[in-house]
């Protein structure tokens, strides 16, 4: 169950792992299964089992257009994850479709102060001609960093929209565990919050 275990330490990572990896893992993870399915001698009741509980906890996910357009955004994976066209049309008329309303907020909020401070403000502004541009320019690139999205603002913008982990508590709450034990119990929230900021901030002391 080595594709199994591999998923779950991708998708538990603390770091580096946004929304955009979820639809790509399953993914995956149900092909690597589906493929085991057929090789496999002696676990194929549970390969069907795991697929089966896959498709019915992620089966509406996997075809979800803001995830699917979350994990195009994210550079490590584009549009190569899935050879499934419907899929992948599926996030990319999601994209267009909020690139052109993040062109038509941003002309409608600046307009008017801009166009008092410069005269010509107009024709500097994007238009969904040029975010449609950047979508093409971005999946045509090469490259897979981060990095690779500070070329295209408006693409970047709409990947931290989509991408940007929500805060859990999980990590904050097992260092607290740590500090505020049964010999600590009568210590004080700010002397607590202090400890616990300091603990959680090693690597910049």
């Amino acid at each position: 169950m080595s594709p199994v275990a591999k998923a779950l330490d991708v998708l538990q990572e603390e770091t580096g792992v946004q929304m955009g990896w979820l639809v790509p893992t399953i993914t995956l993870l149900r092909t690597k299964l589906q493929h085991l399915q057929v090789t496999s001698k002696f676990c194929e009741p549970l390969i069907a089992a795991l697929v089966s509980g896959l498709e019915k906890r992620f089966g509406e996910m996997l075809a979800d257009p803001e995830l699917i357009a979350a994990a195009i955004l994210v550079p490590k994976f584009k549009t190569c994850w899935t050879s499934d066209e419907n899929i992948l049309k599926l996030g990319l008329d999601y994209i267009r479709s909020h690139l052109d309303c993040q062109a038509e907020n941003h002309v409608s909020d600046g307009s008017h102060s801009s166009e008092e401070e410069d005269f010509f403000s107009s024709l500097k502004k994007t238009g969904p001609i040029e975010t449609t541009q950047q979508l093409d320019a971005y999946l045509g690139c090469p490259g897979d960093t981060v990095e690779l999205l500070k070329s295209f603002p408006a693409v970047c913008q709409l990947s931290l929209k989509l991408n940007t982990a929500l805060p859990a508590s999980a990590a904050c709450g097992s260092v607290a565990g740590l500090i505020f034990r049964s010999r600590r119990a009568c210590i004080g929230s700010k002397n607590f919050e202090n400890q616990l900021l300091l603990q959680l901030n090693q690597a910049y002391w």
